[in-house]
């Protein structure tokens, strides 16, 4: 066995690095997208805090919110 297929095979924190444990992996391209959503949000919940805290709170809240979806997809 080669070098590389021995860590390739190295099981870390129970998560084996192979082909066939792809499917148990969060979708990457989904994550940033929905990671680039919340971040404009907090952006412009920071940014209404010039104006408005009540609104901003709220926007600031909803982009927690989408933070949780982010971790689920």
């Amino acid at each position: 066995m080669t070098r590389k297929e021995m860590l390739d095979n190295i099981d870390i924190d129970g998560i084996q690095r192979e082909r066939e444990n792809l499917e148990h992996m969060p979708n990457q391209k989904w994550h940033q997208i929905v990671s680039f959503i919340k971040s404009g949000f907090r952006l412009a919940g920071y940014g209404l805090l010039l104006y408005s805290v009540p609104i901003a709170v709220g926007v600031l809240i909803f982009s927690e919110l989408i933070g949780i979806i982010e971790e689920l997809v």
